[in-house]
């Protein structure tokens, strides 16, 4: 369950990533409108240098359209600007360069401006910095006008002086009357309409404009992922840092209630020690009563029974003293197969009241270990199986190197062996299938075992009986 501080980390690292997320496609939409606004401004840039050629071009007001047309291709290219069209006002081409398209309807471009598929289309007007309108005009139109002008006046084309000047009036001259002085004020409006300069539609791929916008999504969206990683990670540190804190509290929990379970243990020790002292006493006045010439059948019987009770209690209060007592491990070499002799030739009087077969299969080791506390571990393990077997039974003693280092030691029997679901409980204390037993035996084993930090298993023998098995015994390698 998550205490009210982990809810408020939580919530904290989850609205800063919401923040970093909102954060990061607000400034992707923002780059993506100053990426559209580039071209669109890129567009305009290009009309009005396309006016300024126009300028640059027309001579008294008119302007080649071939001549124009011209230096529009040379302008264009393909993968920026991919056509430019020059309308009059009525919305009609009077010069184009580049890819053909079809115009947009006016109620389409939005702000001048229309996204369409890959390309995106800037309507700007024709700013030539001057009142004189200009006509774009092909060469069969111009050789018209000047069959016009030479049909009509002649004489004024060559002869008459411009206004408040002495020279003669130039072909085409006509800035002076705002209009061609062979031609009447609805000829001339006429064909302002048809061929004059009004606007420039310009159309602009946006190929660049799509990479750049899908680089910048890609950086965002890494830069998104990191942040998602960065709020995971500090919200998995966060859980490491309180489980710890949890872990921290419960081992210093643990510690004090293993110093008082130690202390327990030691006082219950203790307590076990002083009861031992009233048991013999008790057992030397039940042996002096049994032993008394007038103490009638039924007086020694009863003595027995409590002399056989105190031995048993006894033997109970000696195992668990051995048990509660801390295991102190002082390594030295040990000839194992010496000291399993030794722990054989112990029990020899219970091998031999049982007619038991006890074979020794020991190799000749050297291990590292604390004899005393082995020898007892052997000797407990022996007896359990002295004590499972039946008369006439097999036990084997077997002892090998498992490599260069470690050995192992294997005590099995024909006994009845361990039913599978006892094997995890039977290292327990008082946990025993023996209603002779104490229940501490295998439990003082796996002390010494763990001390000496090695590992015992209860295994099934084949084909019949129980195995156990000390194994990661290290050897000592003689140098």
């Amino acid at each position: 369950m998550m205490t009210r501080r982990s809810w408020v980390v939580y919530g904290m690292l989850a609205a800063m990533w919401a923040m970093l997320i909102v954060w990061q496609t607000a400034e992707h939409l923002r780059a993506r409108q100053f990426f559209h606004n580039m071209v669109v401004d890129r567009g305009r840039s290009i009309s009005t240098t396309c006016g300024r050629l126009m300028r640059a071009r027309s001579f008294f007001g008119v302007v080649s359209r071939e001549r124009l047309e011209a230096a529009l291709n040379a302008l264009v290219d393909t993968n920026e600007l991919r056509s430019v069209q020059l309308l009059n006002a009525n919305g009609e081409a009077v010069a184009s360069a580049g890819v053909p398209f079809e115009l947009p309807r006016r109620n389409e471009l939005k702000g001048g401006v229309l996204w369409s598929g890959g390309a995106v289309v800037v309507e700007n007007p024709v700013d030539l910095g001057t009142n004189v309108p200009q006509l774009i005009l092909p060469r069969e139109i111009r050789e018209e006008l000047r069959s016009q002008e030479t049909n009509r006046a002649p004489a004024a084309a060559t002869n008459v002086a411009a206004p408040g000047t002495n020279a003669p009036r130039s072909r085409f001259d006509w800035r002076g009357q705002g209009h061609p002085y062979w031609m009447k004020d609805d000829e001339y409006k006429t064909l302002i309409e048809k061929k004059g300069a009004h606007t420039f539609v310009v159309v602009m791929s946006t190929e660049m404009i799509r990479q750049a916008g899908f680089y910048d999504l890609w950086m965002r969206t890494i830069i998104a992922l990191l942040g998602t990683f960065a709020v995971a990670g500090y919200g998995l540190a966060w859980r490491s840092l309180e489980k710890t804190s949890e872990l921290q509290l419960r081992l210093v929990r643990a510690s004090e209630l293993n110093l008082h379970l130690k202390e327990l243990n030691l006082a219950a020790a203790g307590l076990a020690h002083e009861t031992r002292n009233p048991l013999n006493i008790i057992r030397g006045l039940a042996q002096l009563i049994s032993k008394q010439q007038n103490a009638s059948p039924e007086t020694q019987a009863k003595s027995r029974e409590i002399i056989n009770e105190t031995d048993r209690v006894t033997a109970q209060l000696n195992e668990f003293i051995n048990y509660s007592r801390p295991r102190e491990v002082r390594r030295a070499p040990t000839d194992l197969s010496a000291m399993a002799g030794e722990v054989v030739r112990t029990l020899n009087f219970d091998i031999e009241e049982k007619s038991i077969q006890l074979q020794l299969q020991i190799d000749p080791l050297i291990i590292e270990a604390d004899e005393q506390l082995l020898r007892q571990a052997l000797f407990n393990l022996v007896l359990n199986a002295i004590q499972a077997v039946p008369a006439r039974g097999v036990i084997l003693i077997r002892a090998s190197r498992r490599n260069n280092e470690e050995a192992f030691i294997e005590i099995s029997d024909n006994g009845p062996g361990v039913p599978a679901e006892n094997r995890a409980e039977i290292f327990k204390p008082y946990f025993t299938t023996n209603e002779e037993g104490t229940g501490l035996g295998l439990a003082v084993v796996q002390q010494i075992v763990l001390a000496h930090g090695w590992e015992i298993q209860c295994l099934p023998n084949e084909p019949a009986g129980a195995l156990f098995r000390i194994a990661h015994i290290k050897v000592k390698n003689k140098d």
